[in-house]
């Protein structure tokens, strides 16, 4: 990028959508466009480093997800577990760091296993740190939030603090997204990370995500740099 690393985004969230409708446009199932999808998770994911973008969440699975056919939820945890396997040793080779969100208790053990088994693998890494959300919704982050908070001390020292309750969310420790990017022409954030964009710069575009590349991420980079971030306070002049 010509603008210079300085402005580049901390942490970029994308909601990778249109795996199905690139599939069916181009005359196959909607199984190999999510296999197709993957492909897009690894060269974007290997860009995004390059950059030095310091965090790239990917919004796999969601919580409304176990909603479609029991034959697509079932081939995407295969994929999952594919792409853990085959992509472990190239995060290893890129000094990346695998973080896995999401709520756990609808997952097989053989997916929680793989997910733990790579961020044992990775943990140690000092570069990106991917975070892939698997089984998410932002409803159920709160909700765990309020419930873990209500656990550990059921009577907590009221009014709580946004910095406090943060600190209750799966996201703990990570930055709240600077930018989020949504593919397929889709117009919403659909559940992701309610709490975490209250401020996150919204990028869209109609690219599907198979079809989603560098020149692709780089429009969007582009744009962030072109927005005022603000945070609800007016310019200073110079």
């Amino acid at each position: 990028m010509s603008n210079g690393k300085e402005k580049l985004p901390e942490h970029v969230c994308i909601i990778m959508d249109g795996n199905g409708r690139w599939a069916l446009a181009h005359g196959l199932k909607r199984n190999d466009g999510h296999r197709q999808g993957a492909e897009a998770v690894r060269a974007v994911t290997e860009y995004a480093a390059e950059l030095g973008i310091a965090y790239l969440s990917l919004f796999a699975f969601s919580e409304e997800n176990w909603g479609r056919p029991k034959q697509e939820t079932e081939a995407l945890m295969t994929l999952i577990l594919e792409y853990i396997r085959k992509e472990t040793p190239n995060l290893m080779k890129n000094n990346i760091r695998c973080v896995f969100l999401g709520d756990r208790n609808n997952l097989s053990s053989g997916v929680v296993e793989r997910m733990d088994a790579c961020m044992e693998t990775t943990g140690n890494n000092t570069g990106m740190t991917l975070i892939i959300f698997v089984n998410y919704s932002g409803k159920w982050d709160v909700l765990q939030a309020v419930n873990r908070l209500l656990e550990t001390t059921p009577t907590p020292e009221l009014p709580l603090s946004y910095e406090s309750f943060s600190g209750y969310l799966t996201t703990v420790g990570i930055p709240d997204p600077d930018l989020m990017i949504r593919t397929s022409g889709e117009i919403r954030i659909s559940n992701f990370m309610l709490w975490q964009m209250a401020y996150t710069e919204l990028y869209f575009t109609s690219v599907l995500w198979p079809d989603f590349r560098k020149p692709d991420f780089e429009a969007a980079l582009k744009a962030y740099n072109n927005r005022k971030r603000r945070f609800g306070k007016i310019e200073e002049s110079n």
